[in-house]
């Protein structure tokens, strides 16, 4: 999704996108070269392949830190306030 929306921000901002000789490739070409490109282990490619990612994670990291959860320590059940023991019992039918 990422490298198809880079193309169209570029395609209207810097022009077409050229892929070799082919000066005016479409968006297919630029994910053909952006598949090579992490086939290839290319950092720059990664870094536009797992940002979103990380900007997500980041930034629920930083919601829990700033915005803990209201029933983070839930009260335990009131214990048995009388000395009895209770027995459970079978109905005999």
């Amino acid at each position: 999704m990422v490298p198809l929306l880079i193309w169209v921000v570029g395609n209207r901002i810097l022009g077409p996108y050229t892929h070799g000789t082919n000066t005016h490739a479409g968006p297919m070409a630029l994910l053909g070269d952006f598949y090579d490109g992490l086939s290839r282990g290319w950092l720059s490619y990664w870094i536009v392949a797992l940002g979103p990612l990380m900007i997500i994670v980041v930034a629920r990291a930083a919601w829990e830190l700033i915005i803990p959860k209201r029933n983070a320590h839930p009260k335990s059940p009131a214990p048995n306030k009388s000395n009895t023991r209770i027995e459970p019992t079978i109905a005999k039918d």
